[in-house]
This record gives C-alpha cells, structure tokens and sequence, in this order.
C-alpha cells in the first residue's frame, strides 16, 4: 500500500467513529521524516479511543505495520506512526492548540468527507 493510500484508509477508519475536520496533509516535498499527515478530531477522551480503536484494528487488517502508538491512555492526542504515515486524534481543543495544519502551511491539504 502506498503511503498516499494509507493515509486514505486511515482517514475512512477515522470517520467510521465520526471524527470530524479529517484532513491529511502531503508532507512528501516538504519532509524527510514521513510522507503524510492524517489529522482528525474528536469532541471528548471517549471518541479518541474510539477513533484510534478503529484505526488499530482497521489498519492491522489492511497489513499497515503501526511502528508506534503515543498517548493512547491519556487520550488527548493519539499519535499512531506507520512510518511513512503519521495519524493524529485529537481532542477538539488541543488540536486547536498545537495547529499542525498551520505549523505545516506549505503542505497540499485534502480535506477528507464522509
């Protein structure tokens, strides 16, 4: 799988648990360090669970190796690496704190809908 696909299907697992402002990020001209970002939000700790539970299990399906899982027991922000992909769940208001879409301005954004 493509890291472009990844990416998709990622963001088509966030919004099976309603995940709202699902947007990914190509970060492929812009950074050694990933190919994309997947960003979501969600209004309460509950829904991050949900959400990131969604993308575990969809994505072992789909055979994408999760080389790294951060925050999932404080579920503010779950962070979710598959190498060349980068998830992001987060609470509504810490992703509007932290602003990845504007810290990373210069990347083509897709805005992703259900």
């Amino acid at each position: 799988m493509t890291a472009k696909e990844t990416a998709r299907k990622a963001a088509d697992l966030m919004l099976t648990r309603k995940a709202t402002d699902v947007v990914i990020l190509d970060l492929s001209e812009l950074s050694s360090a990933t190919d994309c970002f997947v960003i979501g939000s969600a209004a309460s700790d509950t829904q991050v669970r949900a959400v990131a539970d969604a993308l575990i299990d969809g994505l072992e399906k789909a055979n994408v190796r999760i080389c790294h899982l951060e925050g999932y027991q404080e579920r503010r922000w779950v962070l979710l690496d598959c190498f060349d992909v980068v998830i992001h769940v987060f609470l509504d208001e810490v992703r509007d704190f932290y602003s990845l879409e504007r810290l990373w301005g210069d990347a083509p954004l897709e805005k992703v809908e259900g």
